[in-house]
């Protein structure tokens, strides 16, 4: 550990890397802050990523951060999570110094998605606004007829590769890995256009379904895609979609759902998007990307 980074954290305080062993504290803490994960999500992150942990005296994990470095020419910012007892004592910043300082010594723009209150913090770090997302949450979904019809049929493992490659050129790095994982997961909820042209995907949560990613090269691809997804869905569900993308929004609206938060996209030292804004309907989630 660099000693700027020790003199940053409270006395008592150790930081060893993140494993699997941890998957229980990581949820613990995901849900004291009333986020959506469930173990699953924790699993795979540690498994495709690098993280840290922070713990006290008793060994006890207090703080965690997580980086998925991906193919592409970025990399994601995750999971920085401190209890309530631990905050606003330098622990997050010392997290953020360390998967910033992972992230650029692997040749990645360190990328994230920012809560309004994260925002205050990243921008002064140099990161920029690339652009705004809102979280929409619907208690019960009442998929709308869509305007223009679609093909769409449940998505296959066969069809992984050639969407894979959609989602690189939409989302700017290789996630085959995640999109195999939420495929097993939630099957239900991956759908894929007839012709090739867009695909979405989902998961399950704490308290929530989640929809998303939702890739596609038109916006009428993308409404189908969302229905034949929402159609399966009971309870309630979120997904978090691109501000600009209005008439998906509006459509979502007339389905039941509701603004709940806003996040912005945000790379360091760079101010132009990573992915392809235009393609990307939804997003997998802010700790996803």
């Amino acid at each position: 550990m660099a000693a700027t980074e020790s003199e940053r954290l409270p006395g008592g305080i150790r930081i060893r890397p993140l494993g699997p062993q941890d998957i229980g504290a990581g949820l613990a803490l995901s849900e004291e802050a009333g986020w959506n994960q469930i173990d699953e999500d924790w699993a795979w992150m540690i498994r495709a990523g690098r993280g840290w942990a922070c713990t006290d005296e008793t060994e006890r994990v207090v703080a965690t951060a997580l980086t998925l470095p991906g193919t592409g020419a970025f990399g994601w910012i995750s999971m920085v999570l401190v209890t309530g007892a631990w905050q606003r004592r330098g622990i997050a910043s010392a997290l953020m110094a360390r998967s910033i300082e992972a992230l650029k010594a692997a040749g990645k723009v360190p990328g994230l998605d920012a809560t309004p209150a994260g925002r205050t913090v990243y921008g002064p770090l140099g990161f920029n606004d690339i652009y705004g997302l809102t979280r929409f949450r619907a208690e019960q979904v009442t998929a709308c007829e869509v305007p223009a019809p679609v093909a769409c049929r449940p998505m296959t493992a066969g069809d992984l590769s050639d969407l894979a490659a959609l989602d690189r050129q939409a989302f700017g790095a290789d996630r085959l890995g995640l999109l195999a994982d939420l495929l097993r997961r939630a099957p239900a909820r991956a759908w894929v256009s007839e012709a090739g042209d867009g695909f979405c995907l989902g998961r399950d949560g704490r308290g929530a379904g989640q929809l998303g990613p939702v890739v596609a090269e038109r916006p009428e691809v993308a409404l189908a895609l969302a229905k034949a997804a929402l159609g399966r869905s009971t309870g309630p569900v979120m997904i978090d979609v691109p501000d600009h993308h209005a008439g998906f929004i509006g459509w979502l609206e007339r389905s039941g759902f509701a603004a709940q938060r806003p996040y912005t996209r945000m790379l360091l030292g760079r101010s132009r998007p990573a992915d392809d804004p235009e393609r990307v309907f939804a997003i997998t989630g802010p700790e996803l990307g």
